[in-house]
């Protein structure tokens, strides 16, 4: 027996129909508390974004702070991704990998200041994202340690004192992308890429 072929409307799957709406949900948390922090951001808020009612929050979320942890959690995943992929080309030197890999970071959190606000500025201040917040930059940190290592092979530092040079490094880029963000500091993304680079490139090995 054949199984029944999944009802369509305006050409979609109920389950594509689903996978939409969730990402409608996800960006309307993006912009919702990027711009009014977690006071402002409420479901009814993100929900009134998306134009969606309440019953489909609930098809993909079990709570306001899900969602918001899941908003963090895909900036840091796109962040990662594009991190590594430029470290681990085989194109360019070692110092050109470091520089596009920190552009990566930076021009992520930079051309859309939403998913910075969100990743520097408002997670830090909600507590149920702020220790979410903290192991996402020790995660970065222990990735800068370990990429070092592969780098610069015995001329890297040995782990313990990698991790805290990878927690210097991620800890000072973060700072100085929030001054930025907050416009405390008259520095551009690029420069923020060169002193970056500058610092990693002379502190990541001995």
């Amino acid at each position: 027996m054949t199984s029944p072929t999944p009802r369509r409307y305006a050409g979609l799957t109920g389950e594509q129909r689903a996978a939409s709406r969730r990402e409608s949900l996800l960006e309307a948390g993006l912009e919702v508390f990027a711009a009014a922090g977690q006071s402002g951001a409420t479901m009814t808020a993100i929900c009134a974004q998306a134009k969606l009612t309440e019953r489909y929050f609930y098809e993909s979320f079990t709570s306001r702070d899900e969602l918001l942890q899941q908003v963090l959690d895909r900036i840091a995943d796109e962040i990662r991704d594009a991190g590594l992929s430029a470290l681990r080309t085989s194109i360019g030197t070692l110092e050109q990998r470091v520089r596009n890999a920190i552009t990566a970071f930076v021009t992520i959190l930079t051309d859309d200041p939403r998913k910075g606000r969100v990743a520097m500025i408002q997670s830090a201040a909600f507590e149920p994202l702020r220790s979410h917040r903290r192991a996402a930059l020790r995660g970065f940190a222990q990735m800068v340690a370990d990429e070092a290592t592969l780098m610069y092979g015995d001329r890297a530092w040995p782990p313990h004192q990698g991790e805290i040079n990878g927690l210097l490094f991620v800890g000072g880029l973060a700072e100085l992308v929030t001054a930025w963000l907050n416009d405390e500091i008259a520095i551009t993304p690029e420069e923020i890429v060169d002193a970056a680079t500058h610092q990693f490139t002379s502190t990541a090995h001995r």
